[in-house]
């Protein structure tokens, strides 16, 4: 009985302290759905073959979709020409990051910059939208947004807020339902920010975002972000917490801000900064910090994980009274494991473009790109490098949780290096993971020993993670190929798919529905036609 009343104890404290845990039962409010970031679904009797159909102009002269050449989608809403973050369902909404290149709001200049935008998730009808114009300096050593990515945090949503990294290195909290209910919050500036400072007297309306608070990591930190900042953040207690995308200059050999945090936490409701990790983690960074942080509970003690760009993985204690703190805390380091094999740091990092061509190159060590998954007491990640570094060796790793300390000699359990190279998150059901790497490779493990029961190669280069749901994995990839697998120990392809753009992310499942978007267009799919 005493057992008992204390594992109650504990559940109750829980769902106390993890307000996603319990949001919408079928939603999918964050990156991976839940703080574990372990992307699976209990959903049953998803669509295991689909046609996305053919983009035509409307009257309006804007690319749709004709849903009457499609088979399996419910709807189907227009992005940008670039979308890496995963959509997020909270609430009968739908979330997504994505750029500017079709923006047709005559308030606004496209400047290969990014936005957000939100739909309905009854039939796809856009509700609002947020423009955020690209970062631009003068100073020619920064090389930040070159390619024009826009936004590619994935949202997280908490009841009526949004809060995601923006392009330009912020962190936004956002109202759900935009201006449609006035301009809320402290931050009143929405003109000015959409439209860079030259229209701040622009009127705006319903289908215009409404930004609740704004922290600019440029400048109040300051870092110095590689190519994109991507964070798709974590919400726990009253704190949102943030990888901060430091990194190296445009001669990829310097670090302008080695001393800046590489995690910091921000008040969810005011976007006060109340604690920021003192690892100094920057100093030792190949490239950058891309990783999203994820939080398990370890012996009653929660814990916040994240992948550094020194290719170690990083497991910290939040503090218990951070927002009632007018100082800044100090996230505690609980324990550290490097997840690059000692032969791989044999070889120095290659750190110029000049060395692309090099006979080392796709050698040596690398940083953590993938997220953390926690799954039973246990860490699970893999290692990579930025996809234009190209192919290489890489290698997943199980840490146990419960150590302390430097645990990389004692608390790996397992480390396959069959894996290459690989940006993708694991997901794990049934004691089954599978993982993708760079290369185009699906992997079957047991999670337990680390056996490989099987792989797959797809022929592609893979950016996305696998979806476990339904007793399938679902994944795209660079080459427009969708794969649709059965989750089981024997390999068992379901489907092989064509779509019609490039998939950077991951699909995603919220209340039976599977989205699904490319480069150009977000899906919704249902199990709708059976013939």
């Amino acid at each position: 009985m005493l057992k008992w009343k204390n594992s109650l104890k504990l559940f109750l404290t829980l769902i106390s302290l993890h307000p996603l845990l319990h949001a919408g039962q079928e939603d999918w409010p964050q990156w991976g759905g839940s703080d574990n970031r372990n992307m699976i679904s209990n959903a049953k009797n998803l669509p295991d073959d689909f046609e996305l159909g053919k983009a035509i102009r409307n009257q309006s002269n804007d690319y749709v979709v004709d849903l009457s050449t499609t088979r399996n989608v419910k709807w189907a809403a227009r992005l940008g020409s670039q979308t890496y973050g995963n959509p997020t369902v909270s609430s009968g909404k739908v979330f997504v990051g994505t750029n500017d290149a079709y923006l047709d709001d005559p308030r606004f200049s496209k400047t290969r910059g990014g936005m957000v935008l939100c739909f309905s998730e009854a039939d796809g009808q856009l509700l609002w939208r947020l423009v955020i114009p690209r970062f631009q300096t003068s100073d020619k050593s920064f090389n930040f947004d070159d390619g024009s990515y826009g936004v590619c945090s994935s949202p997280t949503v908490l009841g009526n807020r949004v809060y995601l990294v923006s392009n330009r290195c912020e962190v936004l909290c956002l109202d759900t339902e935009g201006m449609a209910n006035g301009n809320d919050g402290p931050f009143q500036d929405e003109a000015a920010y959409m439209s860079d400072g030259k229209n701040p007297d622009t009127e705006l309306g319903h289908m215009d975002a409404d930004i609740i608070w704004r922290y600019d990591m440029l400048k109040e930190i300051p870092v110095w972000p590689q190519d994109a900042s991507n964070c798709s953040v974590l919400l726990y207690r009253d704190g949102v917490i943030v990888c901060t995308s430091n990194g190296v200059d445009r001669s990829h050999t310097r670090v302008p801000f080695p001393d800046s945090p590489s995690l910091i936490v921000l008040d969810k409701n005011t976007g006060r900064l109340v604690a920021r990790d003192d690892e100094k983690v920057a100093h030792r960074l190949f490239h950058g910090h891309w990783s999203n942080p994820s939080l398990g509970v370890v012996n009653g003690r929660p814990l916040i994980f994240w992948g550094g760009g020194d290719g170690v993985c990083y497991a910290f204690e939040p503090p218990a009274d951070w927002t009632d703190n007018r100082e800044i805390s100090t996230l505690k380091l609980v324990w550290s494991c490097d997840c690059n094999p000692p032969e791989y740091k044999k070889i120095p990092y290659q750190k110029s473009h000049t060395s692309f061509n090099s006979e080392k190159w796709g050698q040596g060590p690398s940083e953590i790109i993938s997220t953390p998954v926690f799954y039973r007491d246990k860490v699970y990640i893999t290692i990579g490098q930025d996809p234009r570094h190209g192919r290489g060796d890489g290698a997943i790793t199980c840490i146990d949780a419960t150590q302390q300390g430097d645990i990389t000699s004692n608390g790996i359990i397992w480390t396959s290096k069959a894996v290459n190279r690989s940006l993708s998150t694991p997901s794990i059901q049934d004691g089954l993971l599978y993982i993708l790497d760079f290369s185009g490779n699906l992997y079957c493990f047991d999670a337990e020993t680390g056996r490989q029961y099987w792989t797959h190669q797809t022929s592609s280069p893979v950016w996305s993670s696998t979806l476990a749901a339904d007793g399938k994995v679902y994944f795209g990839n660079e080459h427009r190929d969708f794969w649709i697998f059965k989750a089981d120990r024997e390999k068992q392809i379901i489907r092989h798919l064509r779509l019609p753009d490039s998939m950077y992310n991951t699909p995603i499942v919220a209340n039976g529905a599977m989205y699904l978007a490319t480069q150009r267009f977000l899906y919704a799919l249902q199990t709708l036609n059976t013939n």
